[in-house]
């Protein structure tokens, strides 16, 4: 759960900041929370846990090639230089080395893996799969964009509400009729704050070493989401255009991604009513089918901002022991 929650908080600036490289150093403290729904959530275990209910506190920091985030458990140390990660565990002070080439590995299995169990396990998750790789032959993606005028603090600085919404449809159909995915975003944005793109660039220049179709997501369990909704690669490519066109900084975001189905889905989907206890029970089923369901839910927030970075802080702790 906890490597879940701090790999996806990657996924948020990288769409909604314009990266360009910046000179300072930068720590930041941040909230995340993370929950998986339906097939996902029970495949990869996102559902339920004192993270997913309270969110997850992290403690990022930039210098150059390095970036190193720890958790009060947890930490994780990337070297673009040496195409290394680092797997911290504080608790029992030992560390283990991750090449690059194993992480691409790992998400070419986890994408495969999410293809054969929803194939095996799920009917509903690969009728969903199929109707998405369909659609994905020639689709529109729709943008809307809304200043709510609405503004809070976050993190020391004045932020005010953008909400963001990505809509991919069968060409010549509305969403409702041909299916499709919707993804929204609820930004809060605040000043430019260059140190916080010195964060966003780094992350990007990582996933797109780690996965170049998918740069900005978790390698492994985003991997996941991939191979059952094709579509939201065409969502995040436009979701990242549009975000590099406003003003200033996401100081807390909360992305909410939906599956829609077609018309011809929930008829099929919906058994016909009849007499008896079959009837009912077809009535019923009938009611559970919703045009959309929810397929993540991502919330980040930022709690604090600080422009040093000492080089000691992004080095293995003394006395860690590697782990083989």
């Amino acid at each position: 759960m906890n490597r879940v929650l701090k790999t996806c908080a990657a996924a948020l600036p990288l769409l909604l900041v314009s990266v360009a490289p910046a000179d300072a150093d930068v720590k930041t403290r941040e909230r995340t929370q993370m929950k998986f729904e339906g097939f996902l959530g029970r495949m990869v275990g996102m559902v339920g846990g004192k993270a997913a209910r309270d969110g997850l506190v992290t403690t990022n920091a930039v210098r150059g090639d390095r970036k190193i985030e720890t958790t009060d458990a947890t930490g994780r140390i990337v070297d673009l230089g040496e195409e290394k990660v680092y797997e911290l565990d504080l608790k029992r002070r030992t560390y283990q080395v991750i090449t690059f080439d194993e992480l691409r590995r790992r998400m070419r299995e986890a994408q495969e893996k999410a293809a054969r169990e929803a194939a095996k396990q799920d009917r509903e998750a690969q009728e969903q799969k199929e109707q998405q790789e369909k659609l994905a032959q020639e689709v529109e993606v729709d943008f809307d964009l809304k200043q709510t005028g609405q503004t809070r603090t976050i993190a020391g600085h004045n932020a005010r509400e953008v909400v963001m919404t990505v809509t991919v449809r069968p060409k010549g159909r509305t969403v409702e009729e041909g299916g499709g995915l919707v993804m929204t975003a609820n930004n809060w944005m605040g000043p430019d704050i260059p140190a916080m793109k010195e964060i966003a660039d780094f992350e990007l220049r990582y996933w797109k070493a780690i996965a170049p179709e998918t740069a900005g997501m978790s390698a492994e369990q985003m991997a996941a989401v991939m191979a059952l909704y094709p579509l939201l690669k065409n969502a995040m490519e436009r979701m990242k255009t549009e975000g590099d066109k406003l003003e200033g900084t996401p100081l807390a975001t909360t992305m909410v991604l939906e599956s829609v189905r077609s018309k011809e889905q929930i008829a099929q989907q919906a058994p016909s009513g009849g007499g008896g206890i079959g009837g009912l029970a077809g009535r019923l089923m009938k009611r559970d089918v919703q045009p959309r369901s929810t397929v993540f839910t991502l919330t980040t927030e930022t709690l604090e901002i600080a422009p040093e970075v000492a080089a000691a802080e992004l080095e293995i702790p003394a006395g860690f022991k590697e782990r083989k």
